[in-house]
């Protein structure tokens, strides 16, 4: 795996910007290279301060902190615009420069019944699809990108808390192709109907997610059954701008006629130890990112459900028809 920070891209911009000092978010696999971009930033005469809170998406731009340590720049690294802000925010996508050839010769074993692919990508890979797509379409597929649609910032751009743009064109594809990880091909499995095949690009493997499409819709239909049992509910909400799905008030309303007793909860990150101390709430509702609730299903010993499965466990969503819309 080679990664391409664009750091002559990143010169540019900033000889542009003109900022005195910019806090750096960075990855949680890229915190190694903070030197190199740090020098970089510095030969520019621009102060530099390295954020070590964790950063798993577009999501996690953080200008309250920027604004704590007087940064008048945030230079976001590894992941596309995903929500508006009014602090200047720059981001820098980063390329993974990666042979493809072995694993897309590879996939074609897995897609030789379907004539019709439906592809999306992580954002490191963006500059490779045109290849992508003329070696499909050399080998007699025909390829459509997901739409630009959500918190898609291009088309054919997947991310991971929600699938609009797989969703638009299911109905013109017969199974799905992720180029990208696990996290991403995941959580398309539990949003469309078609098969979902992933091309994992760092084990060089290919993998059809249904069978764990079907473990893990197990595993949510079990937290919804136990959390209509709790007494005691904690909704969580997250400080990050780009992590709020959901409002409570609705929630907390139909819970409390439910006879259910609700506090809410604001955190910045969510983890087990810090759930500890809330001892006598029985069951969680997260309205930050929806994946800690079903990717982190064996690390909490009391179940944490999403918005749209709280919808399901107070009775105004039907479950199948849930399932078949995608309960992400």
């Amino acid at each position: 795996m080679t990664l391409n920070f664009e750091l002559d891209k990143l010169k540019k911009e900033l000889s542009k910007l003109k900022p005195k000092r910019v806090l750096v978010q960075l990855p949680e696999g890229i915190k190694q290279n903070a030197f190199e971009i740090q020098e970089l930033i510095q030969s520019l005469n621009i102060e530099c301060i390295f954020s070590g809170e964790t950063c798993w998406g577009g999501c996690s731009i953080s200008p309250e902190e920027a604004k704590t340590v007087n940064a008048d720049l945030i230079v976001h690294f590894g992941h596309a615009k995903f929500i508006e802000s009014n602090f200047p925010i720059l981001y820098m996508e980063v390329k993974d420069e990666l042979d493809l050839k072995s694993i897309l010769q590879k996939s074609l074993e897995k897609i030789k019944n379907y004539k019709t692919i439906g592809i999306s990508y992580s954002i490191q890979h963006k500059h490779e699809i045109p290849k992508v797509i003329q070696f499909y379409k050399e080998n007699g597929k025909k390829i459509i990108l997901s739409k630009k649609l959500g918190y898609a910032a291009y088309e054919g751009h997947i991310i991971g808390c929600e699938f609009s743009g797989l969703k638009k064109i299911q109905e013109e594809v017969e199974a799905f192709l992720i180029l990208g990880n696990n996290f991403h091909s995941m959580g398309a499995s539990l949003a469309v109907k078609k098969p979902v095949i992933l091309l994992d690009v760092y084990n060089d493997k290919v993998t059809e997610m249904k069978g764990i499409r079907e473990k893990i819709l197990r595993q949510r239909i079990l937290s919804i059954e136990k959390f209509k049992e709790a007494k005691k509910i904690g909704i969580i909400t997250e400080i990050k701008l780009g992590q709020k799905f959901g409002t409570p008030k609705t929630i907390i309303e139909e819970l409390k006629k439910s006879g259910k007793e609700v506090i809410l909860i604001s955190m910045n990150e969510l983890s087990p130890d810090k759930l500890m101390n809330f001892y006598n709430v029985d069951a969680f509702v997260e309205l930050g990112c929806p994946r800690i609730a079903i990717d982190d299903f064996a690390k909490y010993p009391k179940p944490i459900i999403t918005y749209k499965e709280t919808l399901i466990a107070i009775g105004k969503v039907s479950l199948e028809k849930s399932i078949e819309r995608g309960l992400i």
